[in-house]
């Protein structure tokens, strides 16, 4: 098996893909790496919108989904979730993540379970204010619908390990899908990708990161 279980420094798991040696999430802490990047500095900054919706490029654990789906219930949000994964981890594995142990919320363990389990391809309701809808794509051969999405989640593997997926044409693509004052949240600070989604059309800055990273990046559709 080439995935592992492994524990981040907050307590929270994550796992760790030995054929690409890469890790999910941060090593120093994976509940805390995704609030700060796609609640905190992604989400929260989402305003006055009703409902709101979200793209991650990237479901992996299920940890954003998660995390934005028991927000969305505490702050009364509507929110439709797409996610894109064309490798989706087994049922062996997600559950033996441990994200819901130190999550404060009222059904953590059935969200989580909804979350990977519900179909494909088609819209599923984990609770009244939270949809999702998986799609076993790529993103390089996705059709992402014009001027529809408010926030994307771009949460895919390192431009050095998943180098296909950091493209200026990809970015030029995710631009076109957002509406106007739309943001892209993501972990990775690298000038290449800073350049590439301001040649897109994006404008961005440089935000402080998570613990163990000193900076991120975020990128609005002005």
């Amino acid at each position: 098996m080439h995935l592992k279980i492994i524990q981040t420094e907050d307590g929270s798991t994550s796992l760790y893909d030995d054929r690409l040696n890469e890790s999910y999430h941060s090593t120093f802490g994976a509940i805390n790496e995704s609030m700060h990047v796609f609640i905190e500095a992604g989400l929260n900054k989402i305003s006055g919108l009703d409902p709101i919706n979200i793209l991650e490029i990237g479901l992996g654990t299920g940890l954003n989904a998660l995390l934005t789906c028991i927000i969305s219930e505490e702050k009364s949000i509507n929110i439709n979730y797409s996610a894109i994964e064309p490798y989706p981890i087994k049922e062996d594995i997600y559950k033996q993540m441990n994200f819901t142990e130190y999550l404060n919320a009222k059904n953590p363990n059935q969200y989580f379970t909804n979350i990977h389990e519900v179909p494909w391809t088609q819209i599923n309701a984990i609770h009244y204010n939270f949809n999702i809808t998986k799609l076993k794509e790529k993103l390089e051969l996705y059709q992402i619908p014009s001027d529809f999405f408010n926030l994307i989640y771009f949460d895919a593997f390192s431009p050095d390990i998943q180098p296909e997926i950091w493209t200026l044409n990809n970015f030029i693509k995710i631009f076109k899908s957002l509406q106007k004052n739309g943001i892209l949240v993501t972990y990775c600070a690298k000038g290449q990708v800073r350049r590439d989604l301001e040649t897109a059309g994006f404008i961005t800055e440089r935000i402080p990161g998570p613990k163990g990273k000193r900076e991120m990046l975020r990128a609005t559709k002005s």
